[in-house]
């Protein structure tokens, strides 16, 4: 397939680095591709930034069958630019597709096309410390049709959003609450999927945590809800008597590309890390025993976050005397040193652009 670029006439006036928020800000263009039974995916094209004219009846309006993406762009101390894992995102995308029924795409393509389109737009990347352009690659639904099926026709487009911290707290301990009411996935449904339904099923509890003064939600297993599975918008770490520990991907879970990279680098660094079931009666009881060490969540948008404080029913538990535990400081900082070209990449993770 052929890439064509179309330029924009009028350029978006650059925001202030410092005062960057999180996924309110775009850049002057966009990916688009289109998807028919007849001609495949087709049409690649890199055009200014616009609004989508949808129909009513758009089937992912109704039915909910899309899936997204989240990766950045970082501006390395010389100027570069640089992406983390992009190969693994869109293979992560393919596996969503083939959960939702969506036609799988070329990912060699879409990353090249992805490098085409940061090439246009890198002045965007920004370099104030902690900041990044994520960008967000999304597959939907585009049929115009009322009936419950897969739908015959989609759009992947590729939107950039220069931002700062994901979190207001910044890199500092948040505060989670373990739900016992809601539940967001269960095994053999479509947890896994990076689906926009997933993320629908998780507000309600979130308000509900927003409420009593808590960032976000832990969820439990949907079947016997006692086992922990996912924050809202991370992936979850428990350091239990020296031994690093990780939910099991099983089904439910997403497969956090960050999430992988804490656990390779914990491999290498010749810690004690294992992926399995954990049940909040055994996080209580590490609690109760002082052997609850650490906490963080790892994702996309926060690289690493500490937890401070963790809420079960009326039991709440301050982690690690409430601040930053040193395993969180070592990933958060051997990540973002990749991320921003400030130390060797010794996993083949980086990607230039």
């Amino acid at each position: 397939m052929q890439l064509t670029i179309t330029k924009a006439e009028q350029f978006k006036t650059k925001p202030d680095e410092a005062k960057l928020g999180f996924g309110t800000i775009f850049t002057d263009h966009m990916f688009n591709m289109d998807y028919s039974p007849e001609n495949g995916w087709h049409n690649p094209r890199v055009e200014p930034y616009a609004s989508i004219d949808m129909d009513p009846a758009t089937m992912v309006l109704h039915y909910g069958q899309g899936v997204f993406e989240g990766l950045k762009a970082f501006r390395t101390e010389a100027g570069a630019v640089q992406l983390f894992r992009p190969k693994d995102n869109f293979k992560r995308m393919n596996n969503s597709c083939r959960l939702i029924c969506i036609p799988q795409i070329d990912e060699a393509f879409a990353l090249d096309a992805l490098k085409q389109l940061l090439v246009i737009e890198k002045d965007w990347v920004p370099s104030a410390p902690g900041t990044s352009l994520y960008i967000r690659p999304t597959i939907y639904a585009a049929d115009p049709f009322l009936g419950v099926r897969a739908s015959h026709t989609y759009r992947f487009f590729i939107i950039l959003s220069p931002v700062g911290a994901y979190y207001a707290e910044g890199f500092n301990p948040v505060k989670i609450l373990v739900t016992k009411d809601h539940v967001r996935a269960v095994r053999g449904g479509v947890g896994e999927a990076k689906t926009p339904g997933n993320y629908a099923a998780s507000l309600f509890a979130a308000e509900q945590a927003h409420k009593q003064g808590y960032t976000q939600v832990l969820w439990l297993d949907g079947i016997e809800q006692k086992y922990v599975e996912e924050v809202g918008a991370m992936n979850i770490f428990f350091v239990i008597d020296g031994e690093l520990i990780t939910p099991v991907l099983d089904g439910s879970i997403l497969h956090g590309i960050t999430r992988d990279a804490v656990v390779a680098l914990a491999k290498a660094w010749n810690l004690s890390v294992a992926e399995r079931k954990i049940g909040m009666d055994e996080i209580i009881d590490a609690h109760a025993s002082g052997k609850l060490e650490e906490i963080f969540g790892s994702g996309t948008a926060a690289v690493i976050s500490p937890v401070g404080e963790i809420k079960y029913g009326d039991k709440v538990m301050t982690i690690g005397g409430g601040g930053v535990g040193p395993m969180a400081k070592k990933f958060f900082g051997a990540i973002s040193d990749m991320q921003y070209g400030k130390a060797e990449d010794l996993f083949g993770w980086i990607e230039s652009v």
